[in-house]
Protein backbone atom coordinates (compact mmCIF):
# COMPACT_ATOMS: atom_id res chain seq x y z
CA UNK A 1 0.00 0.00 0.00
CA UNK A 2 2.78 2.52 0.93
CA UNK A 3 3.17 2.78 -3.18
CA UNK A 4 -0.53 3.90 -3.54
CA UNK A 5 -0.11 6.33 -0.08
CA UNK A 6 2.56 8.22 -1.39
CA UNK A 7 0.66 9.12 -4.58
CA UNK A 8 -2.09 10.28 -2.30
CA UNK A 9 -0.07 12.09 -0.56
CA UNK A 10 1.52 13.85 -3.47
CA UNK A 11 -2.45 14.22 -4.90
CA UNK A 12 -3.56 15.72 -1.90
CA UNK A 13 -0.82 18.50 -1.42
CA UNK A 14 -1.12 18.92 -5.14
CA UNK A 15 -5.02 20.10 -4.58
CA UNK A 16 -4.04 22.14 -2.19
CA UNK A 17 -1.71 24.32 -4.54
CA UNK A 18 -4.39 24.02 -6.63
CA UNK A 19 -7.45 24.55 -4.14
CA UNK A 20 -9.18 21.55 -6.12
CA UNK A 21 -11.13 20.43 -2.35
CA UNK A 22 -13.09 18.14 -4.60
CA UNK A 23 -9.77 16.14 -5.56
CA UNK A 24 -8.25 16.67 -2.18
CA UNK A 25 -11.76 15.12 -0.55
CA UNK A 26 -11.57 12.46 -3.09
CA UNK A 27 -8.10 11.24 -1.06
CA UNK A 28 -9.58 11.44 2.52
CA UNK A 29 -12.08 9.24 4.97
CA UNK A 30 -15.32 11.14 5.64
CA UNK A 31 -13.48 11.32 9.38
CA UNK A 32 -10.89 13.50 7.95
CA UNK A 33 -8.59 15.25 10.56
CA UNK A 34 -6.67 18.12 9.81
CA UNK A 35 -4.24 19.21 13.14
CA UNK A 36 -2.37 22.64 11.72
CA UNK A 37 0.06 24.98 13.84
CA UNK A 38 0.02 27.28 11.11
CA UNK A 39 -1.13 30.93 12.19
CA UNK A 40 -3.33 31.84 10.00
CA UNK A 41 -5.39 28.43 9.84
CA UNK A 42 -4.35 26.90 13.43
CA UNK A 43 -6.47 24.59 15.13
CA UNK A 44 -7.76 21.04 14.15
CA UNK A 45 -10.23 20.53 11.38
CA UNK A 46 -12.51 17.65 11.59
CA UNK A 47 -14.93 16.12 8.70
CA UNK A 48 -15.02 17.61 5.22
CA UNK A 49 -17.56 20.87 6.28
CA UNK A 50 -14.45 21.58 8.41
CA UNK A 51 -11.88 20.89 5.31
CA UNK A 52 -13.89 23.27 3.47
CA UNK A 53 -13.39 25.74 5.69
CA UNK A 54 -9.66 25.00 5.58
CA UNK A 55 -9.46 25.71 1.97
CA UNK A 56 -12.19 29.12 2.51
CA UNK A 57 -9.59 29.92 5.28
CA UNK A 58 -6.98 29.67 2.86
CA UNK A 59 -8.02 31.66 0.33
CA UNK A 60 -8.92 34.44 2.97
CA UNK A 61 -5.82 34.93 4.52
CA UNK A 62 -3.40 33.08 2.81
CA UNK A 63 -4.39 33.06 -0.97
CA UNK A 64 -1.08 32.18 -2.96
CA UNK A 65 -0.25 29.84 0.45
CA UNK A 66 2.00 26.38 -1.43
CA UNK A 67 3.63 24.01 -0.67
CA UNK A 68 6.70 21.98 -2.12
CA UNK A 69 7.62 18.34 -1.43
CA UNK A 70 10.75 17.74 -0.25
CA UNK A 71 10.29 14.18 0.21
CA UNK A 72 8.46 11.46 1.08
CA UNK A 73 8.89 8.40 2.95
CA UNK A 74 6.13 5.91 3.83
CA UNK A 75 6.07 4.78 8.01
CA UNK A 76 4.97 0.92 7.44
CA UNK A 77 1.97 0.48 5.39
CA UNK A 78 -0.30 3.10 6.83
CA UNK A 79 1.87 6.20 7.18
CA UNK A 80 3.62 8.69 5.43
CA UNK A 81 6.49 11.06 6.57
CA UNK A 82 6.34 14.09 4.12
CA UNK A 83 9.36 17.16 4.37
CA UNK A 84 7.87 20.38 2.90
CA UNK A 85 8.52 23.47 1.80
CA UNK A 86 5.74 26.46 2.56
CA UNK A 87 5.02 29.85 1.21
CA UNK A 88 2.81 32.33 1.17
CA UNK A 89 1.45 36.19 1.46
CA UNK A 90 -0.21 37.18 3.98
CA UNK A 91 -3.43 39.04 2.37
CA UNK A 92 -4.30 41.61 5.18
CA UNK A 93 -0.93 42.38 6.21
CA UNK A 94 1.04 41.91 2.50
CA UNK A 95 4.11 39.83 4.33
CA UNK A 96 5.40 37.18 2.35
CA UNK A 97 6.38 34.09 4.73
CA UNK A 98 8.80 31.83 3.55
CA UNK A 99 9.32 33.75 -0.10
CA UNK A 100 12.38 34.85 1.31
CA UNK A 101 14.09 32.18 3.39
CA UNK A 102 16.52 29.97 1.58
CA UNK A 103 18.79 27.20 2.58
CA UNK A 104 20.63 24.46 1.47
CA UNK A 105 17.07 22.71 -0.38
CA UNK A 106 15.55 26.10 -1.79
CA UNK A 107 13.27 28.20 -0.33
CA UNK A 108 10.18 28.25 1.70
CA UNK A 109 9.23 27.67 5.43
CA UNK A 110 10.44 23.96 6.23
CA UNK A 111 8.25 22.00 7.22
CA UNK A 112 6.69 17.88 7.70
CA UNK A 113 3.05 16.54 7.63
CA UNK A 114 2.39 12.61 9.11
CA UNK A 115 -0.55 11.48 7.41
CA UNK A 116 -2.32 8.56 8.68
CA UNK A 117 -4.44 6.14 6.06
CA UNK A 118 -7.46 3.99 6.80
CA UNK A 119 -8.22 1.81 4.22
CA UNK A 120 -6.75 3.80 1.09
CA UNK A 121 -7.57 6.82 2.56
CA UNK A 122 -5.85 9.39 4.65
CA UNK A 123 -7.76 9.80 7.68
CA UNK A 124 -5.45 12.41 9.86
CA UNK A 125 -2.73 14.97 8.68
CA UNK A 126 -1.01 16.25 11.63
CA UNK A 127 1.31 19.51 10.60
CA UNK A 128 4.52 20.27 12.16
CA UNK A 129 6.60 22.95 12.03
CA UNK A 130 9.55 21.15 13.83
CA UNK A 131 10.84 18.16 11.50
CA UNK A 132 12.37 16.70 14.67
CA UNK A 133 8.91 16.59 16.80
CA UNK A 134 7.39 14.94 12.76
CA UNK A 135 10.16 12.67 13.43
CA UNK A 136 9.51 11.68 17.39
CA UNK A 137 5.88 11.41 15.93
CA UNK A 138 6.42 8.52 13.65
CA UNK A 139 9.00 6.71 16.26
CA UNK A 140 12.24 7.65 14.06
CA UNK A 141 14.02 9.79 16.75
CA UNK A 142 17.09 9.09 18.54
Amino acid sequence: MSHENLEAVQAVISAVNDRDLDRYLAHCTESIQLETPWAAVEGVYEGPDAIRRLFADLRDTLPDFHLVIERLEPIGSDRVLAFLRASATGRASGIAAGAGVLSATGRGIPSANVYDFAGGKIRRIRVFLDRQEALEAVGLSE
